[in-house]
């Protein structure tokens, strides 16, 4: 058979391997060391996605020190041009609050043009520039996925994102996704749950998008009350009746945010209760100071500090510990992790006071998650991040327009979707016949150098040779050992590196971690 007829027949070999297989990387365990081959593993898991560097720290440290270094990470160390392309966006030199009011001067201003052709250049514009700085959030997320030292907090911060998640094509949110991210969701991504669920609560991304701007007294509006407690922290099943609803929107009233300058005429007896932060504002005017009967207590009205007794309620909720933990397992173990592992790590959700760092411990020293080593199979995002940083270590893209591209036509783009219930974390979810397909385009064309990772953007766009090293030291002496004897027969067949790439790139073992 030629080359190019092969290539084919083996892709679809590996398509139904990938499709099929559930235990990609334990079948092949006896040819290295079994701790050794467990470490790789359980790198796989905890971070997205093995590379050079990842190994020699690890290898350096042990197990056992690299993970404490990731539950408690210090300043993530980036490649310096990365660092640079970070510095360099908008969204990291100007703050949350002055980007939003200018980009609304601009929409102000294309509203109040009278010329029609002129009204739509500037209506255009304004579409342009929440454009911009939405890509600039997602290029941002992703260099820190690929590049970041602290790999655990960048699965987590993704988690979190996906857990609170927004949607960026409501409002103007595609302004606020960056900040969000970066101030609302990662620096509490291994802390305290009470104060990652405080910082969400207190952002405009989220105020704005589940409508909670709207909810005045007289005028209630449920959106928010019912998805902080069904999604955010009891779960759908948590206990709560719909007058808790009621009651927790009436609690939430007045929370909104404020995206001029000025500043509303607050009645006398209220002025003390105004507040003001950043884009964020408590106005009392709208708030309802009436009693309400929340989880069975009551919360005496008494303006936003209502707010923070709720928020500590429901953190502290057996059923937000159970919920929460059990999504943390679905993402780090399996679709259905085991109830006795769950329960584990609601145990310690309750007597650490949700400290994240804790309750992941309890299950990164757990036997079951150990079991489920090599069959967690990727979704888009742990796929796409997984493969640039395998193929490219850490050496720095220069455009990460692909990587946004491709995670589009898997149907997981950053910030994209648009129900506030975030992307499914089960394998079924990912795993049709289709997007193996499209997974083995990505391959083909990380595999050949063809990405366009390399390439800059610009009407001069210059372009570095960036053909990807995969077979290396890494792949001899940390990968190999862990690959099924299908998988590498298929490689044994590879009519060339640019084929031998593909073929990697494509097996069942990338597929899953």
């Amino acid at each position: 058979m030629t080359p190019n007829r092969l290539l084919p027949t083996v892709l679809m070999s590996l398509l139904l391997a990938g499709c099929t297989a559930t235990q990609p990387a334990a079948q092949a365990d006896h040819r290295a060391p079994a701790s050794a081959a467990q470490d790789i593993a359980m790198l796989q898991r905890v971070s997205w996605g093995v590379n050079g560097d990842s190994v020699r720290q690890l290898q350096q440290q042990g197990w056992n020190a690299w993970l404490q270094a990731q539950l408690h990470p210090g300043k993530a160390s980036l490649p310096p041009a990365v660092q640079a392309q970070i510095d360099a966006m908008t969204i990291s030199q100007v703050p949350l609050d002055q980007l939003v009011m200018s980009v609304e001067q601009k929409r102000k201003a294309s509203a109040g043009v009278m010329d029609d052709m002129a009204k739509q250049q500037a209506q255009k514009e304004y579409q342009q520039e929440l454009n911009r700085l939405a890509r600039e959030a997602a290029t941002r997320s992703l260099l820190l996925d690929v590049y970041s030292t602290n790999q655990l907090q960048q699965q987590l911060s993704w988690f979190w994102l996906n857990h609170f998640s927004v949607h960026q094509g409501k409002h103007n949110l595609r302004a606020m996704v960056g900040d969000y991210e970066a101030n609302a969701i990662a620096p509490h991504a291994l802390g305290k749950f009470r104060d990652l669920l405080g910082a969400t609560v207190h952002h405009p991304a989220m105020l704005r998008y589940l409508d909670n701007e709207a909810n005045a007294v007289k005028r209630i509006n449920e959106n928010y009350a019912r998805e902080l407690m069904e999604l955010h922290t009891l779960g759908v099943n948590g206990g709560y009746s719909q007058t808790d609803v009621q009651e927790l929107a009436r609690i939430l009233t007045g929370v909104g945010v404020n995206l001029g300058t000025d500043t509303p005429k607050v009645k006398p007896a209220l002025q003390s209760q105004y507040v003001r932060q950043g884009l964020f504002e408590f106005n009392p005017n709208r708030h309802d100071y009436g009693d309400k009967q929340f989880l069975g207590q009551t919360v005496k009205g008494r303006g936003l500090a209502e707010l923070d007794e709720a928020l500590d309620r429901l953190s502290r909720n057996p059923a937000t510990a159970h919920f929460i933990s059990g999504k943390l397992a679905q993402y780090f173990v399996g679709d259905n992790p085991p109830e006795a592992l769950v329960a584990r790590m609601a145990a310690t959700f309750r007597h650490s006071d949700g400290m994240i760092a804790d309750v992941l411990q309890t299950m990164f020293s757990s036997p079951e998650f150990r079991q489920s080593l090599g069959k967690k199979f990727k979704d888009p995002m742990h796929y796409v991040v997984s493969a640039v940083r395998l193929s490219y270590d850490d050496r720095p893209i220069l455009n990460a327009a692909p990587m946004l591209s491709w995670l589009a036509r898997m149907g997981q783009p950053l910030y994209g979707r648009q129900t506030p219930d975030g992307y499914p974390l089960t394998d079924a979810a990912w795993a049709s016949p289709g997007q193996m397909t499209t997974r083995f385009d990505i391959a083909r064309t990380i595999g050949s150098g063809s990405a366009g990772l390399f390439r800059t953007e610009g009407p001069q766009p210059q372009e570095k040779v960036a053909f990807p090293q995969l077979a290396s030291a890494l792949y001899y002496q940390s990968l190999q050992p862990g690959l099924s004897p299908a998988t590498r027969q298929a490689l044994d067949q590879a009519a060339s590196p640019q084929e031998w790439n593909t073929f990697l790139l494509s097996s069942p073992e990338m597929m899953h971690r």
